[in-house]
């Protein structure tokens, strides 16, 4: 279990055993920390992505409550399917943007201006070499968003656009609870730019196919099970090393 989802996991039984109720205050952080026998900053991580879905509330100033959602609720909320639903639909969102980003990615390195590439690799600059995951998650919309621009096929960039939203919250949970979804992200997304930059449109999707199904194959993880409601199916591929990345790999688009 990685740090965070214990931790998550930990407070989550405080309050499905009673320990903390509906409209509870949390226990100072570090005193918090020290009973559960958590670091401070996985303690963090962890009231962060419960806040996100919303059985925590941080109140600036006030400290951190428990909300008035039903404790015996709380079970289901925390299989990572408050917006996934207890099913797999958003996994067939991400499989449509697996199909589809590869292909806009390939095409931007034909048909993205310059002037177009600069802006997204100072997008990438002003990021920074340790962001948040909410930081990088603004930056991965905007990015996706660029790219798909920079296919030239304002059709193409309106559907892939259409996909965003599905995918948001998942994109989020994922940031803050898998080790290093963040730094792995980042440096995904400057592999697909520098084969924009480099004119090489295969090994562009080829990257953006390795991006987005690191995405698809956490979540089929996440949520156990296939479009048909049953066990997880098995596990992509390992995502390629970047030196196999090169000019002669061949992926058809």
């Amino acid at each position: 279990m990685r740090v965070t989802d214990e931790a998550i996991d930990r407070i989550k039984q405080m309050i499905v055993a009673g320990e903390l109720r509906p409209g509870d205050r949390l226990p100072r952080e570090a005193d918090l920390a020290a009973r559960l026998g958590l670091s401070r900053n996985s303690l963090r991580e962890a009231v962060k992505a419960l806040a996100l879905i919303r059985v925590l509330e941080v109140r600036q100033g006030d400290g951190t409550f428990v909300t008035s959602l039903d404790p015996s609720l709380l079970m289901e909320t925390m299989g990572f399917v408050l917006d996934l639903h207890q099913d797999a639909s958003v996994l067939e969102f991400f499989e449509v943007r697996r199909i589809l980003e590869p292909a806009a990615a390939a095409r931007a390195a034909l048909r993205m201006p310059d002037d177009e590439i600069t802006a997204m690799r100072a997008l990438l600059d002003d990021l920074g070499d340790d962001p948040s995951a909410d930081d990088q998650l603004a930056c991965d919309v905007e990015f996706h968003r660029l790219l798909a621009i920079g296919s030239g096929n304002r059709t193409l960039a309106s559907i892939i656009e259409s996909l965003r939203q599905p995918t948001y919250r998942a994109r989020i949970w994922r940031g803050l609870t898998q080790t290093g979804a963040v730094s792995r992200s980042v440096a995904e997304h400057r592999s697909i730019l520098e084969a924009i930059a480099a004119r090489e449109p295969e090994v562009a999707q080829a990257w953006a196919t390795v991006h987005i199904a690191g995405v698809e194959r956490w979540l089929n993880e996440a949520v156990k099970l296939d479009v048909d409601g049953a066990p997880a199916a098995p596990r992509l591929a390992s995502a390629a090393s970047p030196r196999r990345l090169n000019r002669s790999t061949r992926v058809g688009y």
